[in-house]
């Protein structure tokens, strides 16, 4: 098993964005993924992302079919589908989407005033317990030391500005064009996450590949592997076996 840091997060480097912001967007990040199966001698893959890696593995999907055997994507809709789906009650729950796509350096600078106050509490909230309790103490000050960090702060914001531009203007062409993923697709989501508030989140799936299966986790919020491992395992098993 190979769990690797996107660009800009955990220990992977942090480029700048450019103007089209194409660096953070998934395409790029996809072709990352490609260049480290190339480097560990590695053809094929079952790939399993949650959140930005997930956005990362469906891109993967669409843009290196011939590299994957099976996909599991967990707790997101597709981009394209994300942005369509808003209404008032989702635009309050996923503020976080426009408010960090705002142009450089606005949200940098209104984060960096008190990055951890924001990171804690974007984290508690998006548990079905509204607490910090499902997260290890050293996870945490990982997250902490990140959100600190300003040039990973600023490719944060990065990832946000390709998804409401680049990201979302590719996943509308590959619409458009018909291109689906070929390959087994299981979708997880949270009961009390983001996927739930669109109105059929297994449905907007079913629209991207032709054989997709699904369920949701009961009990848990966005962070659904720290909330609910053992359910998460159990829904991933058949996927791998």
């Amino acid at each position: 098993m190979i769990v690797p840091d996107l660009r800009g997060y955990g220990q992977s480097d942090a480029p700048p964005d450019d103007a089209a912001h194409t660096a953070y967007s998934k395409r790029e990040m996809a072709r990352d993924i490609a260049g480290l199966m190339d480097a560990l001698g590695l053809r094929r893959a079952a790939i399993i992302g949650h959140d930005r890696g997930a956005r990362v593995a469906y891109r993967f999907a669409l843009d290196h079919p011939d590299r994957l055997d099976r996909l599991g994507i967990l707790e997101i809709v597709p981009t394209a589908d994300f942005w369509a789906a808003w209404n008032a009650e989702l635009a309050m729950k996923a503020y976080h989407w426009t408010f960090l796509a705002q142009p450089a350096p606005l949200p940098e600078r209104m984060i960096g005033a008190d990055p951890a106050a924001y990171l804690d509490w974007t984290l508690a909230n998006w548990t079905a317990t509204r607490s910090l309790a499902p997260f290890e103490g050293a996870a945490l000050e990982s997250y902490r030391a990140q959100m600190a960090d300003p040039a990973r702060c600023a490719a944060m914001c990065a990832d946000y500005r390709a998804g409401a531009t680049t990201d979302r203007r590719i996943d509308e062409a590959d619409r458009a064009a018909g291109r689906r993923i070929g390959v087994p697709l299981h979708y997880i989501w949270a009961e009390s996450g983001f996927p739930a508030q669109t109105g059929n989140p297994l449905g907007l799936w079913r629209g991207w590949a032709p054989a997709v299966t699904g369920e949701s986790v009961a009990g848990c919020g966005h962070f659904m592997m720290e909330e609910a491992p053992g359910a998460v395992l159990a829904a991933l098993r058949p996927l791998l076996a």
